[in-house]
């Protein structure tokens, strides 16, 4: 018996020993083989031509289609900029090196990081044409340089306390006011992006918009389903509250509001609200009062299923985001639906949770999206710029037409005078 187990014995070790040589084997075999794979793709990357992406002619995504003048003109797009850390950009670490008890560099703190958005709502432009970008996740203002394609951030905690960030303002001074929905408040920065002041007493701010006019800045409290109006000058005193004060989001009478989520204000002084739950656009003159209303809900071109974003061109056409939709449809000031685009997707002129708009005084439209992380830049074809464009048409078909005629008179001409 003890022979028996002595031999059971060795003959097992001989077999742990053959099964651990086994492994090994094939985990070299293995982790060669990788590289080898690895290298052979990075060599034969180059062979697989441009990527079709890179190579599509952006110019031509325009809104209506062609044959008829563009009013629309797709222009980019911005998702963030992730740039890796010193510790990721050293080599992954070996299985070997994490048994060994190998470690990496640390980040140094001044290092400057950016990061992707991940859920982009409020947008507004600055004086130099910078694009400010409120990401609630990030707890961050993203501000995106089209031209240089410079990023820059407004962060939680250097400049200020940032969390569930909403609605974005500048006015003509590049004073910024940015809504908090979690911190219940909007603050101010001044152009250089320091603190200067805030608006307390808020439920659940939302959209932001100025008149630069008047001086208003009006503020979407969808906790209790008004608008807030006050100075936009210090101290920012309250002056008014549009709409009767509920919280309850039943109310459906015009000049009430269900959730109201986004303002903007155009040349004359009137403001636009996007009654969210409502499925309406409300307007009101520069003293609050009601003008009219126009949607209803529904799911094709000219109805609503939750408007959020809205903002004014500079014809005075008002521009609405439909999350549900993803669709951004334009209507005049009296309700009048002129044009739409886009649909669910991740395309250039589609759209994915669709929310935030605004319109800069450069004529550029801008839209962010929350569930991609992505905003988008179109731009707007002025009323006078499409008049242009008409005249030009009708003077070069004018012409095509008369040179016929032209060439006709020009051959009888010759045969009149050709010596008989």
């Amino acid at each position: 018996m003890i022979e028996v187990h002595k031999n059971s014995t060795r003959s097992s070790k001989r077999s742990l020993l053959t099964i651990c040589a086994v492994i090994l084997v094939f985990v070299f075999s293995t982790t060669l083989a990788a590289k080898e794979k690895k290298q052979v793709a990075t060599t034969a990357a180059p062979n697989k031509g441009p990527n079709p992406l890179d190579v599509l002619d952006y110019s031509r995504i325009v809104w209506p289609n062609p044959p008829a003048i563009a009013r629309i003109k797709y222009v980019s797009q911005f998702f963030g900029e992730r740039r890796e850390t010193k510790q990721q950009q050293k080599q992954k670490q070996g299985w070997m090196d994490k048994l060994a008890g190998a470690t990496v560099g640390d980040v140094s703190p001044n290092e400057k990081l950016y990061f992707q958005l991940v859920q982009p709502y409020g947008l507004a432009a600055d004086s130099k044409g910078r694009i400010y970008i409120a990401d609630g996740k990030v707890r961050a203002i993203f501000i995106y340089n089209p031209e240089t394609k410079s990023v820059e951030l407004i962060k939680n905690g250097v400049q200020a306390r940032l969390h569930l960030l909403t609605g974005l303002a500048i006015d003509d001074s590049d004073t910024l006011f940015v809504a908090d929905s979690e911190l219940k408040h909007v603050v101010v920065f001044d152009k250089d992006h320091k603190v200067v002041g805030s608006i307390g007493g808020l439920v659940n701010p939302g959209g932001i918009a100025i008149d630069t006019e008047n001086r208003f800045l009006y503020v979407a409290d969808t906790g209790v389903d008004q608008v807030a109006v006050y100075d936009a000058d210090p101290p920012y005193k309250l002056l008014r509250m549009i709409g009767t004060r509920s919280g309850k989001h039943d109310l459906t009478n015009k000049g009430d509001f269900s959730q109201p989520t986004n303002v903007a204000v155009d040349g004359d002084g009137n403001l636009f609200v996007s009654d969210t739950w409502n499925n309406r656009i409300e307007m009101f003159d520069a003293d609050g009062k009601f003008i009219r209303m126009w949607g209803k809900a529904g799911d094709g071109p000219g109805y609503f299923a939750r408007p959020k974003g809205i903002a004014v061109d500079s014809d005075g056409h008002v521009w609405v985001a439909d999350t549900m939709q993803d669709r951004v449809q334009v209507f005049n000031n009296e309700g009048q639906l002129l044009i739409w685009m886009g649909d669910n997707g991740l395309l250039p002129g589609q759209f994915s949770a669709l929310a935030g708009l605004a319109i800069d005084k450069n004529n550029r439209v801008l839209t962010s999206e929350q569930y991609p992380g992505r905003v988008q830049i179109f731009r707007y074809v002025t009323d006078a710029e499409a008049k242009l464009e008409l005249a030009e048409r009708d003077k070069l078909a004018a012409e095509k037409k008369s040179a016929p005629a032209a060439k006709q008179a020009a051959q009888v001409k010759a045969t009149e005078t050709t010596p008989k």
